[in-house]
């Protein structure tokens, strides 16, 4: 199995190597070719992989500090690379920056003419080495490890969440094709999916995206139909740009496209006020306060330099702080404009002692844990509240910081990060998205020690591992499982295994309860169809399946002639004389148009991928709509053998709520498998 990760800032270039020449890793970092041989003494490559070697205390850690690459793309144990690959290692000549290949990463290739080839040479950004596939920001090792990396055991973020790590697809090849270089062009885009193609990837995981835009315009759009016509399964982001509606990107029917949620561990940091209430907050900072001492509060808003609006100085922008009057005390920062690290590392510089984050309300109850420079913690919107009406009602407040302590098995998880951009669907209203959701906040995975943890150069901490979060992050977790369900059933197609995935799904919490998000009940337009379950996924019993001429009719349904069909298909084809967009076979049903009284009809079609059995169906429905399904029963004589349903909605009543939708669930059992299809409907208003 072969993934293959497509990012947007950078792609995986860390990995353990068993060959390298010892002398050229030394030389190309601090010394020439001349003192390298000269310095080391053994060699150790026959069980051991090392070197010894005579060197100053500067000399050696420079080389610490890039060596080993990272474990997740070890080769040990691995035979030789498929004889189905076609790819290569792309490297410069003189490959100046060492970058290598393994029997685990088995390919990588880089593209920037397109980002050349823009006019804005002033914008460009001059530190990327463009001769190089090299990851020098840390956000493809990571994304690349969490879908296909090799197990490694002792697996921390600074001490933090010890464990032993592995991608989805622990044992898959994998490849990275960057793409994106601070800026992403569609020339670049494109160009990686037609070498991800022809080089022979069986996953894309693709964690970059953009605002949403026609399918005949975008090149992640073209780019992935030839990809899922080449039998190839992508995986997208859904864009971090929530809570608000009408932001997920990646909208292709042929796209599995993932949001963000949490996971049931967090790296708790209390802060305790001086009127003795303890407030939970989360954190990955190394330093802590010392402990059984409180230390002066103060709001960032109060320590404005003078000229500088409260506003800015609360969000602790660059110079809007004074360290006269927050030296020594614990800063109390808003979430929002500039980054969470960036707040910390504002407070560290004018004096601070240590940082409460605080969450806006857009924010809500989600809390991150970030790699702060000073102690620090970061908590929800109402205890934020809280410690900033206590500050305002107190005339000494007074605060300590916790040192974080890792915590496993956290109720009311998983939940939707506010981050995680939602539905509904700006290009195609009948086509829901996202379409699931994946763990997406505070993921561990390997890192580029080429970049710090909070991604300043003034920061000098290097890290193998470290917690990102967003919808790059839930992206990999679905690509990985992906591999996994390609290997178990290699004949389904990519709308198979998407389909899979998404009527497997959970709506519930680790409570039983259903998904939150910031807002409070999460819906369809958060989560899609649900969180994954990866043993269900597994076993799904029936399938909605898709080949690549419904995905022509589904764009002939959208209204595209034969000249817009041609970046997809390469060939004339003729759209048949109606497609109705509701009856494309998709495992969502959603009507983004009805009337009170009005009954509509849609058409499915499921493939039996199970034993022979007999299905019935079951109905949740808000009391507003009645449903009804035809044939209630469906009977499966044999493996891969289809058949159809129709499903009638009529609007029975006004809502007595103030709703724009309203949502429900068809399912089909047969006491083993729950075949789950959300059900969305658009209210009348």
């Amino acid at each position: 199995m072969i993934c293959l990760d497509l990012t947007s800032e950078g792609t995986e270039s860390n990995l353990q190597i068993f060959t390298i020449n010892y002398v050229d890793l030394m030389s190309v970092f601090i010394i020439s070719t001349e003192k390298a041989k000269e310095s080391i003494f053994y060699s150790y490559n026959k069980n051991i992989n090392g070197f010894a070697a005579i060197l100053d205390e500067d000399e050696a850690a420079e080389i610490a500090s890039v060596w080993p690459e990272s474990k997740s793309f070890s080769d040990e144990g691995y035979g030789p690379v498929p004889k189905k690959w076609r790819g290569i290692c792309q490297v410069a000549k003189g490959n100046q920056d060492k970058f290598y290949c393994n029997r685990k990463l088995i390919g990588a290739r880089y593209f920037h003419k397109g980002y050349e080839s823009s006019p804005h040479d002033e914008e460009k950004n001059e530190t990327f080495t463009f001769n190089s596939a090299r990851d020098t920001d840390g956000h493809g090792t990571h994304t690349l490890s969490t879908a296909g990396g090799n197990f490694v055991v002792g697996a921390n973020v600074f001490g933090y969440g010890n464990g032993t790590a592995s991608g989805g697809s622990p044992k898959a090849r994998v490849a990275s094709y960057k793409v994106c270089w601070g800026s992403c062009y569609e020339a670049d885009i494109l160009a990686g999916f037609e070498h991800a193609i022809s080089d022979g990837v069986d996953v894309l995981s693709v964690s970059l995206g953009g605002p949403p835009q026609e399918y005949s315009k975008n090149s992640l759009s073209i780019g992935s139909f030839h990809a899922v016509a080449n039998n190839i399964v992508v995986v997208a982001s859904g864009g971090n740009s929530g809570p608000s509606p009408f932001t997920v990107s990646n909208l292709e029917p042929w796209v599995l496209t993932v949001a963000a949620s949490t996971i049931d561990r967090s790296f708790a940091s209390y802060v305790i006020l001086g009127n003795k209430q303890v407030l939970k907050g989360e954190s990955l900072s190394e330093l802590y306060l010392p402990a059984h001492k409180s230390y002066p509060l103060i709001s960032a808003a109060d320590a404005a330099v003078d000229g500088v609006s409260s506003v800015d100085a609360l969000l602790c922008k660059e110079g809007a702080l004074d360290p006269q009057k927050v030296k020594g005390k614990i800063l109390v920062c808003l979430r929002g404009d500039n980054s969470r690290v960036e707040k910390g590392m504002q407070a560290s510089k004018v004096g601070a002692i240590g940082m409460i984050l605080a969450n806006d309300e857009s924010s809500g109850g989600e809390v991150i844990a970030d790699p702060h420079v000073l102690p620090a913690t970061h908590v929800n919107f109402t205890e934020g509240n809280y410690i900033l009406n206590y500050i305002n009602n107190t005339k000494s407040p007074v605060a300590y910081i916790t040192r974080v302590k890792t915590q496993l098995g956290v109720s009311r998880n998983p939940s939707m990060a506010s981050f995680s951009s939602r539905g509904p669907n700006t290009l195609v209203p009948t086509l829901l998205k996202p379409d699931i959701t994946a763990p997406g906040v505070n993921v561990i995975a390997s890192y580029s020690e080429f970049s710090s943890p909070s991604e300043n150069e003034s920061d000098k901490r290097r890290t193998p591992f470290i917690t990102m979060s967003g919808t790059s992050m839930s992206c990999p977790h679905v690509a990985g499982l992906v591999g996994l369900l390609k290997s178990l059933h290699p004949n389904w197609s990519p709308a198979a295994i998407k389909s899979a995935i998404m009527t497997t799904a959970t709506t519930k919490d680790n409570t039983g309860e259903h998904l939150l998000d910031s807002l409070g009940k999460a819906t369809p337009f958060a989560y899609g169809a649900g969180h994954v379950r990866p043993n269900l996924a597994a076993d799904p019993g029936l399938v909605y399946d898709l080949n690549i001429t419904d995905h022509l009719n589904f764009l002939c349904g959208h209204g595209y002639n034969s000249d817009q069909l041609k970046p997809f298909y390469g060939k004339p084809y003729t759209c048949p004389k109606s497609f109705n967009l509701l009856d494309f076979n998709y495992p969502t049903i959603t009507i983004p148009q009805f009337k009170i009284g009005q009954s509509l009809t849609v058409t499915r079609t499921v493939t039996n991928v199970g034993s022979p059995s007999k299905y019935r169906v079951r109905i949740e429905a808000p009391s507003e709509l009645l449903v009804s399904v035809e044939p209630k029963k469906l009977l499966f004589k044999e493996k891969g053998e289809k058949k159809d349903f129709k499903v009638t909605f009529t609007l029975k009543q006004q809502s007595k709520y103030k709703t724009d939708y309203i949502f429900g669930k068809l399912i089909w059992t047969n006491g083993r498998h729950r075949v789950g299809t959300p059900i969305v409907i658009k209210y009348p208003q």
